[in-house]
């Protein structure tokens, strides 16, 4: 009886607190963890598992209090889950401010009241079936978002053609990419793009929770996605991709806004310094009205294929009518651009694509057809490095239109005399879009459909 201890012992009464104090603080940690996650317990969570079979809508707000209002309801599954709280000592991890936001508006729109369409929120990054004719390619939707969508699958292209594997592939192996390589070359191609952009010094990636960090403002409209970003930063290329492969879900997930994640990513990682020294007063901000529509300028579609948020595609600078000087593509990009307008006059004014864009590092080139994406690859690294392979070889060429189950061959022969003769009456010359892309590469080049019939 001399060691029972009494429960009025002072000593006693300090362990029993001190146990009640742990026990506080390691239920505080977990309500921390659930909390964090959006596991939170609350007196919705069974009426939100009722309703988990049920369909969200991404695009509409969520009725109910008065802070809800003007929110993105979120799909049952969760595809913005975010990783465990302990990277974030590894990663630089903090949500967007109000000056962020603001900012990112004024880049794309010019102000802080448009907001993207049910179109570019419903975009995403999505391949064809795995191991099929167009397994190596994305599913490319419609509206404005088509052209980010078409300048990643070309970096795509990059990617598992050339610089995955120092030999190189060819077009068969690309025809049996697995559901594993589609993964791996999405990551590795927003990855690089990212890196890119930020001068290899820096990756920025976005990441969409379910709380907000700030309300609408008298001079900030909340959209439902930008007052909700958590921002993730990388200073190693590497990390940046595993990262993207771990979480692909943000990017490829039905629901996810894939590509308006890709796109603000892309622009912090950019910088909005550096954007603004991009651009000139052709190209104030990033995203034109077009109807109901939103579509990119120029300056977005060469940030993605170059890595500057350059507006024009002639090399070097300019000086413009005003006397204002005019920024184009500085440096010999990897990949390429080249454009064509079926309206004659029309095509008399667009400005020359340069050789930085027209004859890149990697025979892959983003084409604009009177303002339809679309691309031309080949699978000869050689291509352009020697000018002997350029007399009669082979492109592909993909639209990303659903009728198009398999890319087109054609051959290109840049020694016949096909276009000298049909250019002694001019009424005759061909007007076929896709050929007088090429043309504006290959000037006078004749292109071979191999039995397919020309369908753009």
């Amino acid at each position: 009886m001399d060691n029972e201890v009494s429960i009025e012992d002072p000593s006693f009464q300090e362990k029993e607190l001190d146990e009640i104090a742990r026990k506080i603080s390691n239920l505080d940690k977990w309500r921390e963890i659930f909390s964090y996650h959006r596991l939170e317990i609350n007196s919705t969570t069974h009426q939100k598992l009722q309703d988990s079979h049920k369909p969200a809508d991404y695009g509409k707000a969520v009725s109910g209090s008065p802070q809800d209002k003007g929110q993105v309801q979120y799909p049952s599954k969760v595809l913005y889950s975010l990783p465990d709280p302990s990277i974030n000592s590894k990663w630089g991890c903090f949500p967007v401010s109000l000056a962020m936001a603001m900012g990112l508006q004024k880049i794309l729109f010019g102000n802080t009241i448009h907001d993207f369409n049910h179109a570019w929120k419903k975009s995403y990054f999505k391949f064809h079936e795995p191991s099929s004719d167009l397994s190596y390619a994305l599913e490319i939707g419609k509206g404005g978002s088509r052209a980010i969508q078409m300048a990643v699958q070309v970096n795509i292209l990059k990617y598992l053609l050339f610089t995955r594997s120092e030999k190189g592939s060819d077009f068969c192996s690309l025809c049996k990419t697995s559901h594993g390589e589609q993964k791996e070359a999405l990551s590795a191609a927003l990855a690089d793009t990212l890196w890119t952009a930020g001068e290899r010094q820096k990756v920025i990636i976005c990441a969409i929770t379910s709380e907000t960090y700030f309300p609408s403002t008298r001079d900030f409209q909340a959209d439902g996605l930008t007052e909700r970003f958590q921002l993730f930063e990388f200073l190693e290329k590497e990390d940046a991709k595993k990262f993207i492969y771990d979480h692909l879900q943000w990017f490829k997930g039905e629901g996810s806004h894939g590509v308006i994640l890709f796109l603000y990513s892309l622009l912090f990682s950019r910088t909005f310094e550096r954007l603004q020294k991009d651009l000139d007063i052709s190209t104030p901000h990033l995203l034109q009205p077009s109807g109901a529509d939103l579509i990119c300028r120029q300056a977005v579609l060469n940030l993605i294929l170059t890595g500057r948020a350059s507006p024009n595609v002639f090399n070097g600078n300019q000086q413009g009518n005003s006397q204002d000087l005019l920024h184009g593509v500085l440096t010999r990009s990897e990949v390429g651009y080249l454009q064509w307008k079926k309206d004659s006059f029309e095509q008399q004014k667009l400005p020359q694509v340069g050789s930085m864009l027209k004859t890149p590092k990697f025979p892959i080139w983003l084409c604009n057809i009177s303002g339809t994406y679309s691309i031309l690859f080949s699978d000869n690294k050689l291509l352009l490095s020697d000018w002997k392979m350029e007399h009669h070889f082979g492109l592909y060429f993909y639209t990303g239109h659903p009728y198009q189950k398999k890319a087109a061959h054609l051959t290109v022969d840049t020694h016949s005399h096909h276009w000298e003769e049909v250019q002694q009456n001019e009424n005759h010359a061909p007007k076929r879009p896709v050929e007088m892309v090429i043309r504006t590469k290959w000037k006078g080049a004749s292109v071979n459909w191999n039995g397919t019939l020309p369908f753009f």
